[in-house]
């Protein structure tokens, strides 16, 4: 074929104009971020309006300016001001009594959540229910006889008073949450520790413990967060004891004077406590979300 009837062939070819699609815009990815945004600041707007009341000058409490105004670390001064409060000992019991209820708590949940789901027993499905059930069982219902129960034998105002009862409310969320982990582990893999010649204490400590310990570590997290922030069983319980009470119940014993609310001061206290949950999230958020992701197997 000559050149000139192969530039006649891909003449057309070469004229043919070039259609350009125009990208229309990810509904679905926009609406996505909308609704991220929305949440982070329907959770995040509370702490940043107490950030700001914190360091502003109790003079200017009612003050609606939504940024750092008047600013001052007198409240922050009060806040641990041993003339007044005793809220730098609260925090210490806070500590405490957290740690305490943890430990406790997940000694408990780890070996009942894996015979919950390793052994097959008559009743074990209401024994679960059982256990659901008393996750939601409301603390306020129990409040009145747990506090006549403790006046008699002598509880009230003492550690083992505030500790013991937050484990009872601790520990059916943290036995479910483990039983559901450890149902998903395959048992195969006991089996072939048993093989290689591993008793079954051995096998549970040397092989399941250490694949739980994502599960585990958020599960002690999140009954860490939540004896931390507990203020209901506390503030009967502790009987206004300074000497037990944690930093929940020593926030709102605030005072100013008479029909004096010092706002100001609170919301100092407030981001004292806080301050220590949101470091501790930050810095373990890659366990706590592999705790959460985990009980699957890849092969």
């Amino acid at each position: 074929m000559s050149t000139a009837a192969v530039e006649t062939a891909e003449a057309p070819r070469e004229s043919r104009p070039i259609v350009t699609y125009k990208k229309g815009y990810d509904w679905g990815r926009i609406g996505n971020l909308v609704a991220i945004a929305a949440i982070v600041f329907w959770c995040l707007a509370p702490f940043y309006w107490m950030l700001v009341l914190a360091f502003r000058d109790n003079a200017n409490t009612f003050d609606n300016t939504p940024w750092f105004t008047d600013v001052t670390m007198d409240n922050f001064r009060y806040a641990f001001d041993t003339e007044f409060n005793a809220f730098g000992r609260s925090l210490v019991n806070s500590l405490i009594i957290s740690v305490s209820v943890t430990v406790l708590s997940m000694v408990i949940a780890v070996f009942a959540g894996y015979a919950l789901s390793r052994l097959v027993f008559r009743g074990k499905s209401i024994v679960l229910a059982a256990i659901l059930g008393a996750s939601m069982f409301p603390g306020v219902a129990i409040l009145t006889p747990l506090f006549q129960l403790f006046g008699d034998f002598g509880w009230l105002g003492t550690y083992h008073g505030l500790i013991l009862p937050q484990v009872s409310f601790a520990l059916p969320l943290a036995v479910y949450t483990l039983t559901s982990f450890f149902a998903d582990m395959p048992w195969e893999l006991e089996e072939a520790a048993k093989v290689d010649g591993c008793t079954p204490l051995q096998a549970f400590r040397k092989v399941i413990i250490p694949l739980a310990a994502p599960a585990m570590f958020t599960t002690a997290i999140l009954v860490f967060l939540a004896s931390w922030n507990e203020y209901l069983l506390s503030s009967v319980l502790s009987k206004g004891d300074t000497a037990v009470a944690p930093s929940t119940v020593a926030i709102v014993n605030f005072t100013a004077g008479p029909h004096i609310v010092p706002y100001t001061q609170t919301m100092a206290a407030g981001v004292i406590v806080t301050i220590p949950l949101v470091i501790v999230v930050l810095i373990f958020q890659r366990r706590i979300v592999s705790g959460l992701t985990a009980g699957g197997i890849k092969g």
